[in-house]
C-alpha cells in the first residue's frame, strides 16, 4: 500500500513542475486526496457496500471539490490538476497515468443502467473544461484540448480540440506513440495552425487573396486588349 501511494505521489513530479516535494503533495493536491477517497469507496462499492461507498465519495468531494462515483473504474498514477469541479460518472473507466485537469465532465447521456460514460485508455491527457459525454471511447495517448465538447469516439495518437471536437489541422502530426513520453500541458496543442477551423480559415483567406490577384491580371489584360481594339478601330 506504501509503495502505492509513493508511487502515484512521483507520477505527479512529472506532470507539474510546480511540485517540489512529496510531503507537498501529500498534503496539498486535491487531486491525490479525491484519488484516495476514491480507492476506498470503490473497494467499498465492488463489495456491495454501496450506502457507504457513496457517503466517503460525498465525503471526498465535500474536501476536494472533485466528484467521483464509487463505481467508476481508475488505473494507475492518475492526475487530477487543480481539481476542482471535475465530475466522473459511474461507469466511466480510465486508464494508467491518464492527466485530467479542473472542470472536466466525463458524463453520460443515458437513463439506461448499462455502460454510458466515456472510457478512456492510457497515458490519455484531457484539458480544462472538456465534455466527454456519453459510452464514447478514447484511445491511448490520445489528446482532448480546453473546453472541447466529445461526443464521438477519439482515436489513439490523436488530438482533437473545438466544439464539438474534432481531429487537428492536417498537416499537423498528432502526438506519436514514440513521443508519448512528452507532456503536453491541458491537452491543448501549442501550435497555432492546430485549431481545424483557424486552419480552414487561413485557406479559405489564401485563397480569395489568389483569387483577387487573378481578377486584378485578367483586369490589365481586358483594358489591354479594349486598347488594342480602339486604335484598330481608328485606323
Amino acid at each position: 500500500m506504501f509503495k502505492k501511494i509513493v508511487n502515484e505521489i512521483d507520477s505527479v513530479f512529472a506532470r507539474d513542475p510546480a511540485a517540489h516535494s512529496r510531503l507537498e503533495v501529500f498534503l496539498c493536491y486535491p487531486g491525490l486526496h479525491a484519488l484516495f477517497f476514491h480507492r476506498a469507496a470503490n473497494w467499498l462499492w465492488r463489495r456491495s457496500w454501496r450506502v457507504l461507498a457513496r457517503f466517503i465519495s460525498y465525503i471526498g468531494r465535500f474536501v476536494t471539490g472533485i466528484e467521483i462515483h464509487p463505481g467508476a473504474t481508475i488505473g494507475q498514477r492518475f492526475f487530477i490538476d487543480h481539481g476542482m469541479g471535475v465530475v466522473i460518472g459511474e461507469t466511466a473507466s480510465i486508464g494508467n497515468d491518464v492527466t485530467i485537469y479542473h472542470d472536466v465532465t466525463l458524463g453520460g447521456t443515458s437513463l439506461s443502467k448499462g455502460l454510458r460514460h466515456p472510457q478512456i485508455g492510457n497515458n490519455v491527457i484531457i484539458g480544462a473544461g472538456a465534455q466527454l459525454l456519453g459510452p464514447i471511447r478514447v484511445g491511448d495517448n490520445a489528446r482532448i484540448g480546453s473546453n472541447a465538447v466529445v461526443v464521438k469516439d477519439v482515436e489513439a495518437d490523436t488530438s482533437v480540440v473545438g466544439i464539438p471536437a474534432r481531429p487537428v489541422a492536417e498537416g499537423v502530426p498528432p502526438p506519436a506513440k514514440k513521443d508519448s513520453a512528452v507532456f503536453a500541458a491541458y491537452g491543448t496543442p501549442s501550435d497555432d495552425n492546430t485549431d481545424p477551423v483557424l486552419h480552414m480559415l487561413e485557406q479559405m483567406h489564401g485563397e480569395i487573396q489568389a483569387l483577387n490577384k487573378r481578377v486584378v491580371e485578367l483586369e490589365a489584360e481586358n483594358a489591354s486588349l479594349s486598347d488594342s481594339a480602339k486604335k484598330w478601330e481608328a485606323l
